[in-house]
């Protein structure tokens, strides 16, 4: 708490005052009407901000609404199984963040008594619950007076108070996290933790900041200065990593091979096709017939190309190639799990986007 003070005393305490009424009685007045601020829900909160990680507001509306209809409580949710948890989240991206809420709703369950605990300190020890998430619940749905510091929050902070340091560096976002904690409201701490994530959403954007609609017009350092655009300072990211997937279409009657995927893997635990990253020396289609023979004792015949589609991960590109082919030999496996399975049996199971788009040709 030393830290905080030392920051309040450099960021100017009068300054801080004149920004939490003015953030305040903007966010009161302009914020977005949006499903999980309709409630102080500490569950509800919770599963809106896992699933706002890395995902659009409007995408997430409607998941979120379905969500809570599926698993209306934190002990619906637990008992449910991970298949069905997948399923409901399917489409979102970042599985790992279903898998988490649902070991973290079992916890709660078994050690809380299915009550989100009311303290930060607590909500943060629960696996896949950072200091933003941590802050957000604590803030939002028991008004304690802690930080909530995200992307947006940081962009504000940058801006604000000329932070000139990359805010991809773990030093940076210590500072960041101590800013917060320096200017957070006692009196309103969810409106103003909202305020600034809104106002990082919808004024303070990436580029062209809309700067004579901000409350903060005249309390903000780089706009003063005429830098706000360049601010804050981020490190580039790298280019994906691009790897041809070899895919398989096998037949077998009426139905094709599917499979689950190892759970240390990319998507791991979901649904999908047979696939295999191409070995560079082998013509084509031979890694998959290869992978088909070796892992999954299946020997293929009449193989044909059918397509290539594209899918991005947050650091790798699949260029996914397509082939079917019709099943010949089966030998019986115990590992990996696989299923013969129709086209309108597959809909019931959860698949992520990736294949998605290679199965359903979208």
């Amino acid at each position: 708490m030393k830290q905080s003070k030392n920051i309040s005393e450099a960021l100017n305490i009068e300054k801080i005052s004149e920004i939490q009424e003015k953030l305040i009685s903007w966010y009161e007045k302009n914020h977005r009407q949006l499903p999980w601020r309709e409630t102080l829900n500490p569950y509800y909160i919770w599963i809106s901000e896992i699933m706002l990680q890395q995902t659009r507001v409007d995408t997430v509306i409607d998941y979120y609404k379905r969500f809570i209809v599926t698993f209306p409580t934190m002990k619906d949710l637990a008992e449910a199984d991970e298949e069905t948890v997948l399923k409901a989240w399917e489409g979102l991206g970042y599985y790992s963040r279903a898998k988490r809420i649902h070991q973290t709703a079992k916890i709660i369950v078994e050690t809380y008594q299915g009550e989100m605990p009311r303290n930060y300190e607590e909500i943060l020890k629960l696996p896949g619950i950072g200091p933003y998430t941590a802050g957000a619940i604590a803030s939002i749905a028991f008004h304690q007076s802690v930080p909530a510091v995200d992307g947006n929050v940081m962009r504000v902070f940058s801006r604000i108070f000329y932070i000139k340091e990359d805010i991809t560096l773990s030093t940076a976002q210590k500072k960041m996290q101590q800013i917060g904690e320096a200017v957070v409201s006692h009196k309103n701490p969810s409106s103003f933790n909202q305020g600034l994530m809104e106002l990082g959403a919808l004024i303070c954007t990436p580029t062209s900041p809309k700067c004579l609609a901000c409350p903060l017009y005249e309390l903000c350092k780089a706009r003063v200065l005429g830098i706000q655009e360049t601010l804050p300072v981020k490190r580039k990211k790298l280019k994906p990593k691009e790897v041809i997937m070899e895919m398989a279409l096998v037949y077998k009657d009426e139905k094709i091979l599917i499979t689950k995927r190892p759970k240390d893997k990319l998507l791991g635990d979901l649904w999908g096709l047979p696939s295999v990253e191409k070995e560079k020396s082998f013509q084509d289609g031979k890694s998959i017939l290869l992978e088909l023979e070796e892992t999954y004792g299946i020997k293929a015949g009449d193989i044909k190309y059918l397509l290539e589609k594209n899918h991005i991960f947050t650091h790798i590109k699949w260029k996914m190639q397509l082939y079917m082919m019709i099943l010949i030999e089966e030998k019986t496996i115990d590992y990996p799990e696989i299923r013969w399975i129709s086209i309108d049996e597959l809909k019931q199971l959860p698949l992520p986007t990736a294949f998605k788009k290679i199965i359903y040709f979208d």
